[in-house]
């Protein structure tokens, strides 16, 4: 008598358990249960400093972001969370004079414009501008550090796009 009023129990309960649906993940973000999918559309180019590529460079890292840290799968278009970006600034500046009046460290910033659309929670859609820098010596050449800048930059862009679009903190 008893185990029958404990399945009875669960039969009643298991309905409205599967009407509540969470989505979780171990990186903290906060998706939602239904969105399945999510797209990047390529990034556009509005400063001319930047090298030819790397509009393309960021439009990856972020798909291998989201690919590694959620379980959406990529859409090519309009999936159920969307990005697309502007590189809105690519800059060489000075970081730091050293006692000469000479620059001894130089700064590579990145800014980008980003559009994200969450087409079922749409009051957590947002366009904002994300901008990180990395800094090196200014004896070295450029062109020797910039992969290496712009790996760290990117990888720095691309978690604080997923935390502003995703993060549940």
């Amino acid at each position: 008598m008893k185990r029958i009023f404990i399945l009875l129990i669960v039969l009643l309960c298991l309905p409205a358990m599967q009407m509540c649906t969470v989505g979780y993940s171990f990186t903290g973000a906060d998706i939602p249960a239904e969105a399945k999918t999510f797209s990047v559309k390529q990034f556009q180019m509005a400063t001319p400093l930047a090298p030819a590529s790397y509009n393309l460079d960021i439009t990856e890292s972020l798909k291998d972001l989201m690919l590694s840290q959620t379980s959406l799968d990529l859409a090519e278009k309009r999936g159920d969370l969307q990005y697309e970006g502007v590189v809105t600034q690519y800059q060489i500046g000075n970081a730091a004079i050293s006692s000469e009046e000479v620059t001894s460290v130089n700064r590579l910033t990145i800014s980008l414009k980003i559009k994200y659309i969450n087409t079922f929670e749409r009051e957590k859609n947002f366009e904002k501008t994300f901008s990180r820098f990395a800094d090196y010596n200014s004896s070295q050449d450029l062109t020797t550090v910039e992969k290496d800048l712009i790996t760290d930059i990117n990888s720095q862009l691309t978690q604080d796009i997923f935390d502003a679009s995703l993060g549940a903190w």
